[in-house]
């Protein structure tokens, strides 16, 4: 059996109940390979309700950072460095584009159910990112 260590751990985080347990995953893996953890969110869409402001995005950034800044706090109380990292688009191909590009040696991401056949076992993002992506992945229920 080969062991390799890990030293690059990406926490694929939306926000979701399901993306605490992500964390509390990746803040275990990152003290066991005494690492930092890197978290990514992507924001796939704008709600209608910010369509009429001139900038959109923001409130949706807004709650984005939020979100990442309380994951940081629960890294931090538990010993680990936090990085975060947000973007805009697909949240599939991002993710995959952006752990294969920073050579992370594991992606942890959540599961839940979406509608659609493939999908009754994995959302679609997981999904995408199980099957494209060349960095392994670790689904977390």
């Amino acid at each position: 059996m080969i062991k390799k260590k890990i030293n690059k751990i990406l926490v694929a985080l939306d926000g979701s109940k399901n993306s605490q347990h992500v964390l509390d995953m990746g803040i275990f893996l990152a003290r066991k390979s005494d690492t930092k953890l890197m978290g990514i969110t992507i924001v796939s869409n704008i709600p209608k309700k910010y369509h009429h402001l001139s900038y959109p995005e923001k409130p949706v950034l807004l709650a984005a950072d939020k979100m990442m800044e309380s994951a940081k706090k629960k890294c931090a109380q538990n010993g680990i460095l936090f990085e975060k990292k947000i973007d805009f688009g697909n949240p599939g191909p991002k993710i995959t584009k952006f752990a294969e590009s920073l050579n992370f040696d594991i992606i942890i991401i959540g599961t839940r159910g979406m509608s659609g056949i493939k999908e009754k076992i994995l959302g679609s993002v997981s999904n995408h990112i199980i099957h494209k992506s060349s960095v392994p992945v670790m689904i977390v229920k």
